[in-house]
């Protein structure tokens, strides 16, 4: 009996580690996704570097949470709810290591648009889909550490307000590259950077059906609510006679 106690009881202390590797994984790729933000519109490459320089620390952390996570499916042979906690954590490890490249991306266009012409005013709609993609994953680790599926599902349905916010930031860029063309190289490294942000608030929602499977036991089957239209948006740009022809982007 007090064998079978101190197995359960160390089996919890791997699932509690396990929990606190995601909770630090967490923290860094929330503070990499604003101090990615914040050198952006700052130009800061100080900033920029360190966001670049931590990624090693996230790559690493997700390295062990999927080694330690092997062991203890090969050593425990988990079951049901065990088992589920294990792979969630091991899903969610991935997730948040995908937002910490993708902040690491949006870091390096820093350097990229040094010296170019960028009115502060054209960083603003970036820095807004940064502020709704940072809440949606706040949120969702929220959800986890609490186990509360009602979060995670909201997370899951405000999907669609980053995809609408990031269609209408597409847009209004585009408008700014064809009325002064200075402004084309430095919109178009903000399309990426705001491409990478719409990418987080995606993994934010992939977290969120992990959540609904860890605590359900199910998979959430029901179709992501999406607002991305900037596949087939039409654009209008000038033809040899000066008349705008439409282009889908």
């Amino acid at each position: 009996m007090v064998d079978n106690e101190h197995i359960v009881t160390s089996f919890d202390d791997e699932l509690s580690d396990l929990a606190q590797k995601i909770a630090e994984m967490g923290g860094l790729a929330e503070q990499q996704l604003t101090d990615s933000v914040s050198a952006l519109s700052r130009r800061d490459q100080a900033l920029a570097q360190r966001v670049i320089a931590s990624d090693q620390r996230m790559d690493q952390i997700q390295r062990n949470v999927e080694d330690a996570a092997t062991q203890m499916i090969v050593r425990r042979q988990p079951m049901a709810q065990d088992l589920r906690e294990i792979m969630a954590s091991i899903h969610i490890a991935n997730d948040l290591e995908r937002v910490g490249d993708l902040s690491k991306n949006t870091a390096k266009r820093v350097f990229a648009v040094e010296g170019n012409f960028a009115p502060n005013s054209l960083v603003t709609g970036v820095e807004h889909i940064a502020e709704m993609s940072f809440a949606q994953l706040k949120n969702v680790l929220d959800a986890y550490s609490t186990r509360n599926l009602e979060s995670a599902h909201t997370v899951w349905a405000r999907d669609d307000e980053i995809d609408a916010m990031y269609t209408s930031l597409f847009r209004e860029l585009l408008t700014y590259m064809m009325e002064d063309p200075r402004n084309i190289t430095f919109c178009t490294h903000l399309l990426f950077c705001a491409k990478n942000i719409e990418r987080i608030g995606d993994h934010a929602t992939n977290i969120a059906e992990t959540i609904h499977y860890l605590i359900t036991g199910v998979a959430l089957t029901e179709e992501r609510p999406k607002k991305d239209t900037t596949s087939v948006t039409p654009v209008a740009f000038p033809n040899a006679e000066g008349q705008e022809s439409d282009a889908k982007s």
